[in-house]
């Protein structure tokens, strides 16, 4: 552990400059007290660090001097494409070696790179989970992590759609994070990891299909998962207004599928969604800028649901359905 810490102060004031005790302490979550120590150990070790004094003052390194050990470790490679990524890191276990590898980068930059790179670090950040979502538990993601890494079967009790479960033995193939949510690709089977319930790693090591790329095979699951989940259509037509709001209003999806169709102001085309149920809420969004043609029974439960709320509003008795 100290070792590490003694390579990280080095590269730290090699990527950074001079920096003052209480600067070091912070970046590596220790005492001042400790970057003293740590200090003293570097100078026996002969590197040329040496403090300046006063209200300005910080330790530094001498002009010209620069390490070679910026080699990147196992962990440290693994975190490479996390390294922008702090959220998803720390889930898979990796902060550390993702903070480790990106100051290492840092270092072995010269000095023109590292500054456009430390410009690019202040102004972009990637933010993943979507606006007004929780953190989805995530307590298994680490095994997991490790199992598709080696390549290791895994035995899970899953929680399904409908919250039924189902024991598993699964070959992990690979990790996906979409929107904030992490999913693991097994076994020609897509899985939520925040719907595992139970898994340990077995010792058995499964071959990986060569043929499998896990960036394709996601986005032709996506695919076919949004088609499955908006296999409906319901007839409508809507207003100018109306139209231009599907893109805010409707998932990616459905406003994809609007959008493809092309539709007129005022006419009728089908309008895809998951059920009746699901019409319902997402019809609301739009007010008047949209009319339901059919089905019939969805267009009546509409208009229960707009005379009920028009009920709320004027101060009449709700009905018994709607308390």
């Amino acid at each position: 552990m100290k070792s590490s810490r003694l390579m990280q102060v080095l590269l730290l004031l090699q990527s950074r400059g001079r920096m003052t005790a209480d600067e070091l302490a912070a970046e590596l979550e220790v005492s001042p007290r400790t970057i003293y120590r740590d200090i003293d150990s570097l100078s026996a070790a002969g590197i040329p660090v040496y403090a300046d004094r006063g209200p300005a003052g910080g330790y530094q390194l001498v002009d010209g001097y620069r390490t070679r050990l910026t080699g990147l470790t196992s962990g440290e490679a693994q975190s490479l494409f996390l390294a922008g990524l702090p959220g998803p890191a720390a889930d898979l276990g990796l902060k550390e070696f993702a903070a480790a590898a990106q100051l290492k980068l840092l270092a072995a930059l010269p000095t023109e790179l590292r500054d456009k790179a430390e410009q690019i670090r202040q102004r972009f950040h990637l933010d993943t989970p979507s606006w007004f979502r929780g953190d989805e538990p995530t307590e298994h993601l680490a095994t997991i992590a490790d199992a598709v890494w080696e390549q290791r079967r895994v035995r899970m009790t899953y929680r399904r759609w409908g919250d039924d479960t189902v024991e598993r033995e699964v070959d992990p193939y690979g990790l996906v994070l979409k929107a904030g949510t992490w999913y693991f690709v097994g076994s020609g089977r897509t899985y939520r990891v925040s719907r595992v319930l139970a898994l340990e790693a077995m010792d058995d090591v499964f071959d990986r299909p060569a043929d499998f790329d896990l960036a394709r095979y996601w986005a032709e699951w996506s695919e076919q998962f949004e088609a499955r989940m908006y296999g409906e259509r319901i007839t409508v037509r809507m207003t100018r207004q109306g139209l231009d709001k599907t893109q805010y209003l409707l998932s990616g999806h459905q406003a994809r599928v609007i959008r493809e169709a092309a539709p007129q102001p005022g006419e009728e085309f089908g309008f895809p969604t998951e059920s009746t149920r699901h019409a319902v809420a997402d019809l609301l969004k739009f007010g008047a800028d949209v009319e339901v043609l059919a089905p019939a029974e969805l267009r009546r439960e509409l208009m229960g649901v707009v005379e009920a709320m028009r009920d709320v509003y004027n101060g009449a008795k709700l009905p018994a359905w709607f308390r």
